[in-house]
């Protein structure tokens, strides 16, 4: 059976959501994984939750990212065989720590957004979207104040051109356009990944979009499709 762990940093509030979302939900194991904890090869996905780790002092991340647990991160990304999800907080740790590339700018409109948006998957065949059906548009709710993605024209043209751009926000008939883009994010982008696919930041919350009580089970997509692709590999 697949096994989640779901990073706590002081200030997380998500992660009950994560580990409901992959333990009640969809009834794989799951643990809780303290930020002190570096001991985490046991596992086959790591989700570095959302929230305010270390309540964002400075800028959202910065503090997280030198937390015992990111040791063990690295050496986990570096394996092909082990996956990571990070959501919203969890997306900007991972840039914090270098493991995807870019910056989290403040929302163009200088506000906290908490709303459901439209997203298209750019990749079909990646560890995190294998599942989701072509041309199927997903509804998730988005929380963040800084979630105005950003990189220079070299990084943005790499994960284009490599199929790195995972997530685009879009219209409700799956097309990205200014009007759609919540935050101002370069290229409308909700979601990367890395250069070996293993790792996946992302700002909407899947864990959020579980059950059709919650508005939208399109979240399921994202935890079905890494645990189809660890089956099949």
């Amino acid at each position: 059976m697949i096994k989640f762990g779901v990073i706590t940093f002081p200030g997380s509030n998500c992660d009950k959501d994560c580990l409901w979302a992959v333990k009640d939900v969809l009834g794989h194991k799951a643990d809780f994984i303290w930020h002190e904890d570096g001991k985490i090869m046991k596992y086959d996905v790591i989700i570095i939750a959302g929230g305010f780790s270390y309540g964002d002092y400075l800028r959202a991340g910065s503090i997280a990212r030198f937390a015992p647990v990111m040791e063990g991160i690295q050496g986990f990304a570096a394996k092909k065989n082990k996956y990571i999800i990070g959501i919203c907080n969890g997306f900007q740790i991972l840039l914090e720590a270098g493991l995807l590339p870019g910056a989290m700018l403040t929302n163009s409109s200088l506000k906290f957004i908490c709303k459901y948006v439209n997203l298209t998957a750019e990749n079909g065949t990646s560890p995190f979207t294998n599942m989701i059906p072509k041309g199927r548009v997903l509804r998730m709710p988005i929380a963040h104040q800084e979630g105005n993605y950003f990189c220079d024209d070299k990084a943005l043209n790499s994960l284009i051109k490599s199929g790195r751009v995972a997530f685009r926000y879009s219209s409700p008939s799956g097309k990205p356009s200014a009007e759609s883009n919540p935050n101002g994010a370069l290229y409308n982008i909700a979601g990367i990944t890395n250069k070996a696919g293993n790792v996946l930041g992302m700002m909407p919350h899947p864990e959020r979009s579980m059950i059709k009580e919650l508005g939208s089970e399109d979240g399921r997509l994202i935890f079905e499709s890494v645990v189809n692709y660890i089956k099949k590999s």
